[in-house]
């Protein structure tokens, strides 16, 4: 494998040209319009204009891109997360053109991205499921019969996608038509498929995840878990590695589940088991994600492991190079993903201009990053700008350095999530162990952190005001001395 097509943007495409840089790959970026002057398209070694800046015109062009990789002599194709990376047309396409798909086979995609195909296909391995049914439904009268059989509080999610879109939580019977209609629509919109499915809401619950790792040779481990239990519209905001609430029984359990489930579609490369874990400390199956996860940095601090370079290595058809045992779990690492949006107005994306961009540095902090100081946010694409990750010998530690890191990481233009990580960072509940998806719901007022940033931008104002006042005592010396002589 001598060069690696990267099909997709911004800090995880710099991610990947990283590991394959330091492997001696060489790397293609694709761009559009908007990202024409984007870091990853510098760092490169070639790059290659694919379309106008919507994603539909440009990053989700599958056949548009592999034309590219076929006219470069590209040996492999690494899609990232998001845009193709769980299409399994674009894979088998991939692999009909005799272009290495870095991820799993066309038919583990197409399986785990049926949340119903793939529960069926992980059933036959006694693997707990929360309570639902088990087939799509789009017939409003049929769905609300179901519900009210399963019980409110329900959940209403899309059968074909992910990332919150078409998930509404249900309290009562009286709101399940409205719901419905709405989560209908937006899988309609996302993913093209209006289909849905119903589970039971399992309250207080928290999202954990474990990191598995499958080769052509018949081995998969897992790679421990990742608590991603802090979410806003159902999408991760901050993430942690390990949890703090597993024992080492209960992750052990959890990890031999995953690799199950793994076995299930005869999985290839990296992949993401995700459950619910409850306060009776029971957990279900709820997913599997086919692809390198956004979250995957916490898991590599903690193992010492390059997940894109395991990935790059499966794919051509090397063995895993350790085995269960050799994986251990050495300190704690937080992430905070930096979105421009603006958590004191219900995490609207904020578009505009990056006039100041400058990130933190030291020990025990590294941030994944797809944009410079200077540039625009495109409207067109997640407004993610990057990942902000610090790491210490104990999970204090690692909160601390956090918090640092978000207190030197300066940006001007444009709102972010900096100001609600330092939020979450600081509250008792997070620092206690003790919360669960509802953290959000139950513990953030937008109107609180607003006076607590304007409190803080006070006392910054009068500690520069007090600073000015003691430059100006100059102390002066009269023009000649007395010595008395």
């Amino acid at each position: 494998m001598k060069k690696i097509l990267v099909a997709n943007r911004g800090e995880i495409a710099i991610r990947v040209m990283k590991t394959a840089q330091k492997m001696g790959i060489k790397t293609v970026a694709v761009y559009s319009t908007a990202d024409r002057n984007a870091p990853h398209v510098k760092f490169a070694d070639e790059a290659v204009w694919i379309g106008e800046s919507p994603s539909s015109e440009s990053y989700l062009l599958g056949s548009k891109i592999i034309e590219v990789a076929k006219a470069l002599h590209v040996d492999a194709i690494h899609p990232g997360y998001g845009f193709l990376s769980e299409n399994s047309e674009f894979a088998e396409e991939a692999e009909r053109n005799n272009i290495i798909f870095i991820g799993p086979k066309s038919k583990a995609i197409e399986i785990m991205g049926s949340k119903l195909a793939a529960k069926e296909a992980v059933m036959h391995y006694n693997i707990p499921m929360v309570p639902g049914i088990d087939h799509a439904i789009t017939d409003i009268d049929e769905a609300k019969k179901s519900a009210k059989l399963i019980g409110f509080p329900i959940l209403i999610k899309a059968s074909a996608g992910g990332g919150g879109k078409g998930m509404r939580v249900v309290e009562n019977e009286h709101d399940f038509v409205p719901q419905m209609n709405r989560a209908i629509s937006e899988a309609v919109a996302a993913f093209g498929d209006g289909s849905v499915f119903i589970e039971k809401y399992v309250a207080s619950s928290r999202h954990i995840e474990i990191q598995i790792i499958a080769d052509s040779h018949g081995n998969v481990l897992y790679l421990f878990e990742r608590e991603c239990s802090i979410q806003r519209r159902h999408q991760k905001v901050v993430e942690e590695a390990p949890s703090s609430v597993l024992t080492p029984e209960i992750r052990k359990r959890m990890g031999e589940a995953a690799v199950k489930v793994a076995k299930s579609c005869d999985y290839l490369g990296a992949g993401t088991v995700e459950f619910l874990f409850d306060e009776q400390d029971n957990f279900y199956f709820l997913e599997m994600n086919t692809r390198l996860q956004v979250e995957h940095p916490v898991t590599e601090w903690i193992t010492g492991v390059d997940l894109v370079e395991l990935q790059i290595r499966v794919a051509r058809g090397e063995a895993l190079p350790f085995n269960q045992e050799d994986i251990q779990i050495k300190g704690h690492a937080m992430e905070l993903r930096v979105y421009a949006e603006d958590p004191m107005n219900d995490f609207l994306p904020s578009v505009g201009h990056l006039d100041v961009y400058k990130l933190p540095v030291g020990e025990g902090i590294r941030v994944d990053n797809g944009f410079e100081q200077g540039m625009d946010i495109p409207i067109y694409y997640d407004p993610m700008l990057a990942k902000l990750i610090t790491y210490g010998e104990t999970r204090e530690e690692a909160i601390q350095i956090m918090l640092k890191a978000i207190e030197d990481y300066k940006v001007e233009g444009v709102q972010t999530t900096l100001p609600f990580g330092k939020f979450v960072f600081e509250h008792e509940a997070f620092r206690s162990g003790k919360f669960d998806t509802n953290f959000v719901k139950k513990q953030y007022d937008a109107a609180m952190l607003k006076a607590q940033i304007e409190k803080e931008a006070e006392i910054a104002a009068l500690v520069a005001l007090k600073q000015y006042f003691e430059d100006q005592k100059i102390v002066r010396l009269p023009n000649s001395i007395n010595y008395g002589i």
